[in-house]
């Protein structure tokens, strides 16, 4: 097909004028994707569904896709993991194609589909009453290549002049897409490097050293037992499966009942419940116990593969702590200091000595013990710390919640 004027005028002029100047204030592309499908509908494309296909590189997806149909007013998002490029829905697919460098893919789904390509895409597409399919590639900086498709239900398909419209869109379209998931892949990355709440504060500017603020919270951390012997003995990629085993059975509860992971310390976690937030320490232990049952049926999958069982220990008080940014001039780590935290360590120390998984101090215990059932393992010697602290474990039966 040749090349369209790309001076000429076209149906699709006024939404890309809209592209360029109406949409600096939306901050979700597919909220714009869907925008745009319904503006080229009312210039006379006669558009019936539309879909944009994004790499997002997040840890457990590759891309996503956005999808409009006519009558919509959003658009649906369909994630896509990374094994997604192994499966027939993407083999020999326009994405395929496009991927691989083709410039355009355009099928005809009015002529005999015997002569045409074959995907079950097609067939869906012919299923669905569309009778013309044409997907781009949407061009991003550094050979980036990510996909955009037209379909229409129009007796004979789209005309010259349709294309020609769709075309002239396709660079505005990639600029204004391009802006909107690198801030989400920022956000996206932020987010799987420090937490979301932290991630929100820089995104937000909160990027200077020494800036911070005082939170009180409770605090846990949490230590894998007899790494340093796994590791030894364990072929290396084993270890790293278990230690996402065991994250995976520590962090997905956490996150559920609202509680932030600020990092990754070896094979130990630093996470913290803010005490704004309604019910953080019942909801500390709820993530506990969900957790407890996690790593239970984790040893049992590892027991029936002559795996040795995993054991752990947890340190929970809660008080106030510095939150912010610490670190050289140049490499920066958004955490928690202070002696809140300096004693969760020290009791997650202590569940060696003492033969429990979890230990609470006193301040923390206080704050639960109405709802649950804690047990009282006495007076301790704290390293660090002048007094003995009064200290409680956690079982796993919970009174109430």
């Amino acid at each position: 097909m040749n090349a369209p004027d790309t001076y000429a005028p076209t149906q699709a002029d006024g939404v890309i004028d809209w592209l360029t100047n109406g949409t600096r204030d939306e901050r979700f592309i597919d909220d714009i994707f869907a925008q745009m499908c319904i503006r080229l509908q009312q210039a006379g494309i006669p558009l019936k569904r539309s879909t944009l296909h994004v790499m997002i590189h997040h840890p457990q997806w590759l891309g996503a896709r956005m999808m409009w149909s006519d009558g919509k007013r959003e658009a649906e998002i369909t994630l896509a993991d990374y094994d997604v490029r192994e499966r027939s829905e993407y083999i020999g697919s326009s994405a395929n194609e496009i991927h691989d460098g083709a410039d355009e893919v355009r099928e005809k789904l009015e002529q005999d589909s015997s002569l045409g390509r074959k995907h079950a895409l097609y067939d869906d597409m012919r299923s669905l009453g569309m009778t013309d399919y044409v997907a781009w590639p949407l061009l991003h900086t550094l050979g980036k290549r990510h996909v955009v498709t037209f379909a229409t239900d129009r007796p004979g398909g789209f005309e010259d002049v349709h294309i020609a419209g769709l075309k002239k869109l396709l660079p505005v379209l990639a600029l204004v897409s391009e802006i909107r998931i690198k801030n989400r892949l920022a956000r996206t990355l932020l987010e799987t490097y420090v937490g979301s709440h932290a991630g929100e504060l820089i995104l937000a500017g909160a990027t200077r050293r020494g800036t911070g603020t005082t939170v009180r919270a409770a605090i846990m951390i949490c230590d894998l037992r007899d790494f340093t012997k796994i590791s030894d003995n364990w072929p290396r990629d084993d270890v790293i499966d278990l230690l996402n085993d065991y994250f995976d059975a520590m962090s997905e509860p956490i996150a559920r009942h609202g509680g932030e992971i600020l990092k990754f310390i070896g094979d130990g976690l630093l996470a913290i419940f803010p005490l704004h937030q309604p019910n953080a320490c019942a909801n500390l232990l709820h993530a506990m116990a969900e957790a407890r049952e996690a790593m239970a049926a984790l040893n049992d999958r590892n027991s029936a593969t002559g795996r040795a069982p995993l054991n752990y220990g947890i340190g929970v008080h809660v008080g106030d702590v510095m939150y912010g940014n610490i670190g050289s001039a140049q490499r920066l780590d958004f955490t928690v200091i202070g002696p809140a935290v300096n004693m969760a360590s020290r009791l997650e120390a202590l569940t060696k000595t003492l033969g429990r998984n979890v230990l609470l101090s006193r301040d923390f215990a206080e704050l639960v013990e109405k709802e649950f059932a804690l047990e009282h393992v006495g007076r301790h010697e704290v390293r660090g710390f002048n007094a003995p602290i009064e200290l409680y474990a956690y079982p796993a039966r919970a009174i109430s919640g």
